[in-house]
């Protein structure tokens, strides 16, 4: 694999990423970390599968980002009704 092949091949899996729900994320999130722990990988493999993790939880961070601040709009809009 050539270094442009590298290169493509992790714009794929990101733009793949990016579209995965939190769970779908959170879960293969889980599987990379099982396959890290277990060890028996060469480095170039165990690089690929800790970049797919980090690219994992940064999605998954997205999501509960998001729905971080979804909870604190509820909650203001609810300050604003009740002090009306």
């Amino acid at each position: 694999m050539t270094v442009a092949d590298a290169g493509s091949e992790n714009t794929d899996t990101l733009a793949e990423i990016a579209a995965f729900g939190y769970e779908r994320a959170r879960d293969e999130l889980i599987n990379v970390v099982k396959m890290l722990e277990q060890g028996g990988l060469d480095l170039d493999d165990s690089l690929v599968l800790w970049e797919r993790g980090e690219a994992l939880a940064n999605r998954c961070e997205q999501h509960l980002a998001g729905a971080r601040r979804r909870v604190e709009d509820a909650l203001s809009r609810a300050d604003l009704d009740t002090a009306e």
